[in-house]
């Protein structure tokens, strides 16, 4: 039984946009709550809308220089010339940038409270999922770090330890960045390889500071990866980890972008490997965090054919009612896609894979084969810190 989940959507949140021909198309979230909407989603569970976060919660992650550079900018927009990360490729600014960005961090951090307080058994915001954002800066479409305010809500509400689960196709970097030296807070990251992909940074011998070694734990997939190799480095690591951490509360991030259409990287992951990973978060936060669950979207730039069914399977599994694979998507809901992309939408909710992937422990491993290299390399890496052997 699911229990109680509450979904976070204001539908404002489409305003954080970095304008035509950006990767970052908020009609991703847009179709994302449309197909919600046409599967009676969001009548199995409670929709609700938090506040922006306020200057005093953006602090418990972001220097207040950087919170004052991004208001000034958003008000000023040609005024931004790269220093703060702002106005660069990635990170365009635009007019109303800081009341975005602070809206989707202010349904994460809602999300996190629902939890805490009990409010909610689950909770998901799928607008957010910024892992990229540093304290002092913008980085990869990540304006304000969402992932992480969520964790610094957590703590502050009087949580012990808090497992962080990354399973976008780049690296977690501001989320582990912000709290690299905080034994609180175990930070897991299966993306890949940052030798071909950005940020360049997630290399298993990251593991985090002083009086936190192996907190930090990145598992660095090679290019070309899919469902079988994915499936099999996520259940070698993440299981055995949580386990021994035991958290109060799981954050979960689901950027889409390991998909094997996505246009961004190099993994080749299907939308059914993706949705048994987070039935996977789903069981292990009930195992190991009382249930205690905030699932949050991320990357994906796919963004009708893959995006939206992807976080439709995320919130169907947080509800308690699974969306079938094979089931069709709704007909006014593929009327939609093509109005607002002139693309034609995916009818099914699947690829039509199966997910199946072997145990790394009970079938072994080949030292010769570059995914079993990588996650024998993050099991030595950060294991016996937590009494496990590799």
């Amino acid at each position: 039984m699911s229990g109680r989940a509450q979904l976070m959507w204001d539908e404002s949140v489409t305003s954080y946009d970095f304008g035509s021909g950006h990767p970052m198309d908020p009609v991703r979230l847009a179709l994302t709550m449309r197909l919600i909407e046409a599967f009676g989603l969001d009548r199995k569970l409670r929709v609700a809308a938090a506040r922006p976060a306020g200057d005093s919660t953006l602090r418990l992650v972001h220097r207040s220089d950087y919170i004052s550079a991004v208001q000034r900018i958003s008000a000023d927009p040609g005024s931004a010339d790269g220093s703060y990360g702002l106005g660069t490729a990635d990170d365009p600014a635009f007019a109303g940038m800081h009341a975005a960005s602070a809206l989707i961090a202010g349904q994460s951090v809602g999300a996190a409270e629902a939890v805490w307080g009990g409010e909610a058994l689950h909770a998901v915001n799928f607008s957010g999922g910024l892992h990229h954002a540093m304290p002092g800066s913008a980085s990869g479409f990540c304006v304000y770090n969402d992932a992480a305010l969520a964790i610094a809500r957590l703590l502050e509400l009087g949580a012990e330890r808090v497992a962080y689960v990354d399973v976008d196709v780049h690296h977690g970097d501001g989320v582990q960045a912000a709290f690299w030296d905080d034994p609180r807070v175990l930070t897991i990251s299966v993306h890949e390889h940052p030798s071909t992909l950005f940020p360049q940074t997630g290399w298993p011998t990251e593991t985090g500071g002083e009086g936190a070694e192996g907190t930090a734990v990145n598992v660095a997939l090679p290019a070309g990866t899919g469902d079988a190799g994915w499936l099999r480095a996520f259940h070698a690591v993440v299981p055995d980890l949580l386990a021994a951490f035991g958290p109060q509360a799981l954050v979960t991030q689901h950027g889409a972008d390991t998909h094997f259409e996505d246009p961004l990287a190099h993994l080749a992951v299907s939308l059914d490997a993706q949705r048994s990973v987070q039935e996977a978060c789903h069981a292990l936060a009930h195992e190991h965090a009382d249930g205690r669950w905030v699932a949050l979207g991320g990357g994906g730039y796919a963004v009708a054919e893959v995006v939206p069914r992807s976080w439709t399977h995320l919130v169907a599994i947080a509800a308690g009612e699974p969306v079938d694979p094979t089931a069709e998507t709704p007909e006014e809901w593929r009327h939609e896609v093509y109005a607002r992309t002139r693309q034609p939408a995916p009818r099914r909710m699947t690829d039509g894979r199966e997910p199946c992937w072997r145990d790394f422990v009970d079938d072994g491993y080949d030292p010769a084969d570059r995914l079993d290299q990588a996650v024998l390399a993050t099991r030595r890496a950060v294991f016996p810190a937590h009494g496990l052997l590799p």
